[in-house]
């Protein structure tokens, strides 16, 4: 790794640090630096605003998310076992340490500038990337019948979204393997109750 992009990626961590802490608004560039062991002048010449570095820490994201797997329609296989894995990967997401810290600071910077809310909702993130093809897929094979894709695919991640994410976000509670498993198994049964072709 060039230095340069030692330097970048120290600046990241800084400040990704710094923003969960204190929040974007309230984080200096003097204390990044000062927290990155850069000078104030590196950290410009990478980042010419704090709103850039966000916009930066959030890609960082966006970009080890996608190299994550995707789980595609396999027709030899039982649609549980395969909704199984989408949703046990999804909840090892939103209940991820790293997962949360991003999330928090993109929920504050929200907060004050919600024309950032639309950039966060058309982010693909997790299963969200390919839940729909995954489903097209499995109504071509006759195993499920959905006449609104995009629908059934937001119901069964908010299912999993509204019980391991927001709690954890907020820091209402943190669940136990036992506890996402039973999340995960009533996820899965609702939605197979309501699309499964009989």
């Amino acid at each position: 790794m060039k230095l340069t992009d030692k330097k970048r990626m120290q600046i990241l961590d800084a400040a990704e640090e710094l923003f969960h802490s204190s929040g974007v608004e309230h984080t200096s560039m003097d204390q990044l630096a000062l927290q990155a062991k850069v000078s104030k002048r590196t950290v410009y010449n990478h980042f010419a605003t704090k709103d850039a570095l966000f916009q930066a820490i959030l890609q960082r994201m966006f970009d080890k998310l996608a190299q994550s797997g995707e789980v595609r329609f396999n027709a030899t296989e039982p649609i549980e076992q395969q909704l199984r894995k989408i949703a046990e990967d999804e909840v090892a997401l939103l209940s991820s340490a790293a997962f949360l810290r991003v999330a928090k600071i993109a929920i504050m910077q929200v907060m004050q500038r919600p024309e950032l809310a639309q950039l966060m909702s058309d982010s693909s993130l997790g299963c969200k990337r390919y839940i729909d093809s995954f489903l097209t897929d499995a109504c071509s094979a006759g195993v499920l019948q959905i006449t609104n894709i995009p629908f059934a695919g937001k119901q069964f991640i908010y299912q999993l979204k509204s019980f391991v994410f927001y709690p954890s976000l907020f820091g209402l509670e943190q669940h136990t393997p036992a506890q996402q498993a039973h999340i995960i198994n009533e996820a899965i049964a609702l939605f197979l109750a309501r699309y499964q072709v009989k």
